[in-house]
Order: structure tokens, then C-alpha cells, then sequence
């Protein structure tokens, strides 16, 4: 390949091919960089100025936008440390394989996960949320709610940043998942009841699983995928480590920033969500009237509610007969969404609510029409219905039939197109957040990839290997609506690719990574139990 063509994508490097990763961002990197962080703030304030005019809502109180502006920094402050933090693996690969320069490939995976959180599917985002307490997710707008999101938020961010200051690849889905359970432990504690009883553990164990695997995935995978390359392509240069000052052959060379683009994209359209579903906690929580209800559904949309009403309550009304329910049914909902156990106030509190949330909608004639006075109300009642569903269609004590199941998950969707959105503004701020966040920062995490994980320097089939691996876990990860890190992938991909290769390992750092991975899950749960208590009684 010629020099002429790579010339300006090359890094300088020392004569032993380590890749120069001290050049400082020049004067005029960092005022587009300044430029662009705060044009994204103006958009996103401008974006809710918009939507909350749209409304025609009036507000005389101004500590909702104040808390509002602090609780968006701070979410928007996670993903931003959360760039740096993680995509830090995907361009580790393509910086120490010599295939771009660090300015480049920063810009290049910046711009790939903004990309990703942009055509991401929200399932992530929501799955995230459905760890969290019902109670206080119906109650985010008062001061537990707001102190369960600061709680959580921050929490996350001060781990990130401690194990990033030690140069050690954490999780940060690892993170925010411990400070979830933190927050549900804490409130559960606070309220008298088992510190147990204050998370979804069965959905906490799904994702547990997914995190825990999906190290174990990118380790051998990685590792299997490198001997069938070797196997099937035999070409040397593939397997050599790369050559001080110069680029890796041009198809290597494309496959790898191929494979860059790929990792960073998959990590915008799973991590980004996790910022986006807090977010959406946030904008429900203090400004309701514009985004407790999704409100661009089409009129149209009123025909297929109704239809998937009827045929949910009559199912419910069905296992109801026999009992009435006398007052407010929400509380005997909420008890069986916070236990699990079915009891005989179940079904027709349940079939009360239904009816409920189907006069609401019919009398206004559409989501759009319902009073902003109101909207709060309703979207809690569609978020505790469809809720309540999702466990009935788990519970072994549920004697549905398949029907039965049918009927209530088409109802289950209408609920949740309803509830479960996120605005295209969101997105872009996040997206923004994430993007702006991998230039900035990277070094220590790549120097960790790229140098202290196995004892020779990175190949290039190693490289793409991983970042094959880690690309394809995510994005399946993605499909099934499941948050794993990154970091384990691509880390422990790096480190499989080095044992099959014969590399060696570097066993004080795979020591200090299982142990930030051990650690993760029960200092985040401390972090935001303590940060809830204490912000419980402040707010």
C-alpha cells in the first residue's frame, strides 16, 4: 500500500510501534468541541421549551424547571463520562493495530455512537426502568423521585470516573444496574419492608445473566473466531505484530476501522439507552403535561385501544367474577406488582383499572385531548396496567389460556406505545453526550486495552477478532432489549484472542478487572443506598 494514501490517517509512533498518545487537542479542537456541547444544551432547552408551548400549559412555579436543569445535566453528565469511559475498547484495537491515528479514530467512534443512539429501539431504555420500585416510578415527580434519580445518576458517575482514574475498563451498564438495586433496596429498607421486596429480581436476573455471560461470549468467541481466521486465512501479515511507522495493509486496514465503527455504533444503540429511559423519568416527573403521554400517537390509534381494551378486560373480568372491589383499585395493583402473589383482589382491581384508563381515553377521544390536568394520572394507571400485565403473563398461578396471554399482550402494547417513547430530541441529546464524551478522555482505558492485557503487542487479526465478537454480542444484546457492557466484551475478547494466539495474558490486570467486576455491583448498590437515604431527607 503507499504511503501517499495513509499519510494523513497514520499515527506517529516510537520505533517499537507503540502508537503516540500524548498529542493535546489543539486550540481550535477545542472550541468545536465547546461549540458543539453548547449548541446540544441550547437544542435540548429549546427542544422543551417547544414541546411544552405545544401544550398550552401554564406554569407560575419555577423549582420544576430548576430541578428539571440540574436532573438533565446530570443524566446527560453520566453519558458523557460514560463515553470516554467505554468506547474507549472500541478504539483501542484500531489505534494499537497503527490502522488511525488517536485523533482520527476518536472523531471516527464518536460519530458512529451518535449514530447508534439515534436509530436505537428504546427496549433497552425501558427494560432499565423496570427495575425500579412501581411505587417510585409512580411518584417521580415528588421528592423520593427526584432523590431516587440524583441518587442513581450520581452514584454511577462517581464510580465511572474512580475506575476510570485507575485505568480499569468497568461496566458502566454494571454500574448503573448496582445503582438501580441500590435505590429499590434503600427504599424498600426505608418503608419497613424487606430490603428484598424493592427490586424486580426476575427481571434483575436477566440482565444479571446477559452481564455476566457476555464476558464469558467475548472471551471464547473471540478466542474461536482467531484460530478458525487462522485456519481458513492464511496470510501472515494478518498475524504479525504491526510495524513502527507504517499502516497495516489497505483490506486489513478497512477491516478493522470496519469493525471500530461497528463495536461504537452497537455501544450508542444499547448504552445510550440507559440515558435516555432516566431521562424520560426526569421529563415525566417534573414536566408531565408534555411527556407523561405520548401525544404524536395518530387519532386513528383510539379504534385498536378500544378493541384491545375490551378484549383484555373481558379476559381480566372473567377471573374476577364472583368479587367486586369497593373504593380505589390502584393500591390492590400496585400490591400484587410489588409482590408478585396473586390474590382475590387482584383480578378485579385490575379489571376496574381497565375500564378506567378505557373511559379516560374514549371520553377525550384521543391521548392528545386529554387535559394536562389529568395526563399525570392517566399514563400512571396505562404504566401500572401494563405492569401488572407483564407479571400475569410470567405467573405460574395466572391459569391463562393461550388466548388469554394474546389478548392481554395486545393490549399490554397499546399501553406501552402510549407510555414507553422517547422524543427525537432526547436521542440527539444523548447522542451528543455519548459522542462528545469518547474524545474526550480515552487514554487510559485504551492504554489498559491495548498494552496491559496480553504480554505482546496487538495483532491484527487479534483486533478485529475482538472487535468482530464484541460488535455481534451488543447488537444481538440490542435486538432482545438486554444492556451488556462493552468493556467486559471487548476486554475479555482481547484477552481470548491472546490465549488462543499463545500472547500470554497479563495476569495482574485480568486479576484487577475480575475484581472492578466483582466490586461494581456492590459498591453501586451501596453508593446510591447511602445517596438515596441522605437525599431523602434533604429534597
Amino acid at each position: 500500500m503507499s504511503s501517499i494514501s495513509s499519510i494523513d490517517l497514520l499515527p506517529p509512533h516510537s520505533e517499537t510501534g507503540r502508537p503516540n498518545l500524548d498529542k493535546p487537542m489543539g486550540l481550535r479542537t477545542i472550541l468545536v468541541f465547546l461549540a458543539i456541547m453548547a449548541l446540544g444544551l441550547f437544542f435540548t432547552a429549546y427542544s422543551i421549551y417547544s414541546d411544552l408551548q405545544a401544550t398550552g400549559a401554564s406554569f407560575s412555579n419555577l423549582l420544576p424547571f430548576l430541578l428539571l436543569g440540574v436532573a438533565l445535566l446530570v443524566a446527560l453528565g453520566f453519558e458523557f463520562v460514560n463515553g470516554f469511559h467505554d468506547t474507549a475498547n472500541a478504539v483501542a484495537t484500531v489505534i494499537y493495530t497503527h490502522s488511525l491515528a488517536p485523533p482520527i479514530a476518536v472523531v471516527w467512534s464518536g460519530m458512529f455512537n451518535f449514530l447508534g443512539v439515534l436509530f436505537s429501539s428504546g427496549a433497552v431504555a425501558f427494560g432499565i426502568i423496570s427495575l425500579l420500585p412501581v411505587e417510585l416510578i409512580l411518584q417521580v415527580g415528588s421528592h423520593a423521585g427526584f432523590a431516587m434519580v440524583f441518587a442513581m445518576l450520581i452514584a454511577a458517575i462517581i464510580w465511572n470516573l474512580g475506575t476510570w482514574w485507575l485505568g480499569l475498563p468497568a461496566s458502566s451498564s454494571h454500574t448503573l444496574i448496582g445503582s438501580i438495586i441500590g435505590v429499590g433496596v434503600a427504599n424498600a429498607l426505608m418503608h419497613g419492608r424487606d430490603g428484598t421486596s424493592g427490586v424486580d429480581w426476575s427481571k434483575a436476573t436477566e440482565i444479571g445473566y446477559a452481564l455476566l455471560l457476555s464476558p464469558l461470549v467475548g472471551f471464547f468467541c473471540a478466542a474461536g473466531l482467531l484460530l478458525i481466521m487462522k485456519f481458513l486465512i492464511r496470510k501472515p501479515e494478518l498475524y504479525a505484530e504491526p510495524k513502527a511507522r507504517s499502516a497495516p495493509p489497505l483490506w486489513i486496514r478497512s477491516l478493522l476501522i470496519f469493525t471500530s465503527a461497528g463495536v461504537s455504533f452497537a455501544h450508542g444503540s444499547n448504552d445510550g439507552q440507559k440515558g435516555m429511559g432516566l431521562i424520560m423519568l426526569i421529563l415525566i416527573g417534573t414536566v408531565p403535561t408534555s411527556y407523561a403521554l405520548n401525544r404524536s400517537l395518530p387519532a386513528n390509534q383510539l379504534t385498536n385501544f378500544v378493541q384491545a381494551s375490551l378484549n383484555a378486560s373481558k379476559v381480566v373480568e372473567a377471573k374476577a367474577a364472583g368479587y367486586s372491589v369497593l373504593g380505589d383499585p390502584r393500591p390492590a395493583v400496585t400490591n400484587y406488582v410489588s409482590s408478585h402473589a396473586i390474590n382475590e383482589g387482584t383480578y378485579p382491581s385490575l379489571a376496574v383499572l381497565i375500564r378506567d384508563i378505557a373511559k379516560q381515553v374514549q371520553t377525550y377521544g384521543s391521548l392528545a385531548k386529554i387535559p394536562t390536568t389529568l395526563v399525570g394520572n392517566t399514563r400512571n394507571d396505562m404504566y401500572l396496567t401494563s405492569e401488572a400485565i407483564r407479571f400475569l403473563q410470567k405467573d405460574k398461578a395466572n391459569d391463562l389460556s393461550k388466548e388469554d396471554v394474546a389478548f392481554l399482550a395486545a393490549y399490554k402494547k397499546t399501553l406501552d406505545e402510549s407510555t414507553k417513547f422517547i422524543p427525537t430530541w432526547v436521542k440527539i441529546s444523548v447522542a451528543l453526550a455519548l459522542g462528545l464524551g469518547t474524545m474526550i478522555g480515552w487514554k487510559r482505558i485504551v492504554v489498559t486495552v491495548g498494552e496491559k492485557i496480553g504480554k505482546q503487542h496487538l495483532t491484527y487479526g487479534q483486533g478485529a477478532a475482538a472487535e468482530l465478537v464484541a460488535m455481534g454480542t451488543i447488537a444481538a444484546a440490542d435486538t432482545y432489549g438486554l444492556p451488556v457492557s462493552t468493556t467486559h466484551v471487548l476486554s475479555s475478547g482481547v484477552a481470548g484472542t491472546m490465549a488462543a494466539n499463545g500472547s500470554g495474558v497479563q495476569y495482574s490486570t485480568l486479576r484487577s478487572l475480575a475484581l472492578a467486576w466483582v466490586l461494581t455491583l456492590p459498591c453501586a448498590i451501596a453508593l446510591s443506598a447511602g445517596l438515596f437515604f441522605a437525599f431523602v431527607h434533604v429534597f
